[in-house]
């Protein structure tokens, strides 16, 4: 499962543009809107120090979270948020309102386990990684934190595909015409220690 949800209190924003949007962030807030759901955007203002912990604390865009807009609490998903390419902080969020029963589309990470068994790696070949993240369809409520990935038995040459994973229930991955390639083991630059080989 994904990382515990919470909850950010939130105001409603009567006043859009960017002469508002500016005056918010002198506050220490942020602008943000919730859509989705066939149902009207909303323009909200959070705290900035909030979001930006939750930003920093991992998991952002894959937490389910819940939104007290003036009392009424929303289940959203982060979407998207932009950064200050200068100065490094938030400047808006997009959420996406869900439901139990909705079905997002996210990116989730893949994480490497077994190094220490794979005989390709043991003499030297390295870990060539070619998605650090998968693309997933997946049910709102239960988005996995990360795809594991077991490189037990994994010798130079092996390729690791999307059908040695074990994906989570009700989770697909977004490429579904092709068994795409996650990783694969390669010789060293400088060859293989024959030694360790033969050890």
């Amino acid at each position: 499962m994904s990382h515990a949800t919470y909850e950010l209190k939130a105001e409603a924003r009567e006043r859009v543009g960017k002469g508002s949007s500016r005056e918010l962030r002198r506050n220490g807030l942020i602008p943000a809107v919730i859509y989705g759901d066939k149902q009207a955007p909303i323009a909200i203002a959070l705290s900035t120090n909030e979001v930006t912990k939750r930003i920093h604390a991992g998991g952002f865009m894959t937490t389910v979270a819940t939104i007290d807009v003036n009392g009424e609490k929303i289940s959203v998903l982060p979407k998207d948020y932009q950064l200050d390419p200068v100065r490094d902080f938030t400047m808006h969020v997009d959420f996406l309102r869900v439901s139990a029963s909705s079905k997002v589309t996210v990116e989730v990470p893949v994480h490497f386990v077994n190094e220490e068994k794979s005989p390709g790696i043991k003499i030297g070949g390295v870990l060539n990684i070619v998605r650090h993240e998968v693309e997933m369809h997946c049910p709102a409520n239960a988005i996995p934190e990360f795809l594991t990935v077991d490189l037990t038995g994994a010798k130079i040459g092996d390729s690791i595909h999307i059908s040695h994973v074990s994906l989570p229930a009700g989770s697909t991955p977004v490429i579904a015409d092709r068994d795409f390639t996650i990783a694969t083991i390669v010789a060293p630059a400088g060859g293989v220690d024959e030694s360790a080989a033969e050890a």
